[in-house]
């Protein structure tokens, strides 16, 4: 069942703005829980109408409003993988996706930072037993944002821990987080191994530093810890967040290797905005120009129709199918190959489907400050992120099912559900 929300309806205790030391309005505070009678579920809303209100004005200010932060975090998106016995859902992938995807159809802006906050949770349950009570001995709707890729700085062993200096870019959703994951490489050596540390957001100095194409609210800017001590039980190895965990016990949603699941959760706020995209432009295409001739008498128009709709279907397609493998079939090399081969593809569908929607759309409907321009630009900029580029992808896929030089085990790759 889908449920709407209404703006406001966390505690409105305001988040400090890091790179003016302010706390925006409307912002939860660090660990503020989820209303009253709220119950872990693993499924998400399918409305959020604060952040439809407010997503022109993200895109302007580069940066979340108040209540659109506290709408999304009140969806369960940062809890969504947060292990029960801390009050989070320990939900599946395909829930997130659908989740994502129709909080993409309202800012594109809000889905990646939904996203991102649920990912980094699901990558914080790596760490040590008491580094959780950390973070979610107060609640599970933390906000964690995070820099892994390429990791930075030094960590330098100090005792009952590590002292952590670095300066990491792109950290999406730094003003309004509550703790931060970073990967630093330990000192010493040439093979050095990297670390993922937790701090309190407030240890970082944030400098205001993103101004990109799309994706412009994520307020993706650059945070900077100087000498910070963190504690053993704040800190993995990288090495299982990328691969997977082997513990016995964990749930499945903490032990998918990073490899198999960040190509289908960056793709799925692109695929949220393709969709509201098709909508808008759509509303276009059926309406009555002067001379009283809807633009789909044009065919242009309409075999755009037929394209672009059909290419944002085949991509939800794809992802859906890539959800499902990594919430329940067993994780072999194959596995993590054909999902990052079909994010890949599917991000490249919807970046094919909203170029025929702005190619055919009437003036207006291009101008720069309009709805699918807007979208335009958040799908590409989401596109062009590492995970979904082809090249790479191809080869990998390549090297996977034809290593042994068997067409047939490449055809059944393929059948895969």
């Amino acid at each position: 069942m889908q449920t709407t929300l209404t703006p406001g309806t966390l505690a409105p205790a305001p988040a400090e703005n890091r790179t003016t030391g302010t706390r925006a309005p409307g912002v939860p505070a660090p660990g503020t829980p989820a209303p009253s009678g709220s119950t872990p579920s693993p499924s998400l809303p399918g409305t959020f109408p604060a952040a439809a209100e407010h997503a022109p004005a993200a895109d302007r200010d580069r940066g979340l409003a108040g209540a659109v932060v506290a709408e999304v975090t009140s969806a369960g998106f940062a809890r969504h993988f947060v292990p029960r016995r801390h009050g989070g859902a320990e939900g599946g992938f395909e829930a997130l996706l659908t989740g994502v995807t129709a909080l993409g159809e309202a800012c594109t802006s809000a889905a990646w930072l939904g996203m991102l906050w649920a990912a980094h949770g699901r990558f914080a349950a790596l760490l040590p037993e008491e580094g959780q009570r950390d973070l979610w001995g107060g609640s599970p709707d933390v906000r964690i944002s995070a820099a892994l890729m390429p990791p930075a700085g030094l960590a330098e062993p100090a005792e009952d821990g590590w002292r952590v200096t670095g300066t990491w870019g792109c950290v999406s959703g730094v003003e309004c987080a509550d703790w931060l994951l970073v990967a630093a490489p330990e000192a010493g050596g040439d093979n050095r191994r990297v670390r993922v540390f937790a701090l309190p957001a407030g240890a970082a100095e944030v400098t205001d530093t993103w101004d990109a194409t799309g994706l412009r609210g994520t307020g993706s800017h650059t945070a900077a810890v100087h000498d910070v001590f963190v504690p053993h039980h704040r800190t993995f190895d990288r090495a299982t967040l990328l691969h997977g965990s082997d513990t016995p016990g964990l749930a499945r949603c903490h032990t998918a290797p990073a490899q198999l699941v960040g190509g289908l959760l960056f793709c799925a706020p692109a695929l949220g905005a393709a969709r509201r995209a098709l909508e808008v432009w759509s509303g276009w295409a059926a309406s009555k120009a002067p001379h009283g001739r809807p633009p789909y008498d044009s065919a242009a128009v309409r075999e755009t129709l037929a394209v672009a709709s059909a290419h944002i279907d085949a991509a939800g397609l794809l992802l859906h199918r890539a959800a499902r493998r990594a919430d329940s079939d067993p994780v072999t090399a194959d596995l993590v190959a054909v999902n990052q081969r079909d994010a890949a593809v599917a991000a490249g569908l919807l970046a094919d489907a909203v170029d025929r929607m702005f190619r055919t759309g009437g003036a207006h409907l291009r101008e720069g400050g309009g709805t699918l321009a807007r979208l335009w630009r958040d799908v590409h900029t989401a596109a062009s992120h590492g995970v979904l580029r082809l090249e790479p992808v191809a080869a990998a896929y390549a090297s996977a099912v034809l290593g042994e030089g068997t067409a047939a085990r490449a055809s059944a790759v393929s059948r895969s559900r």
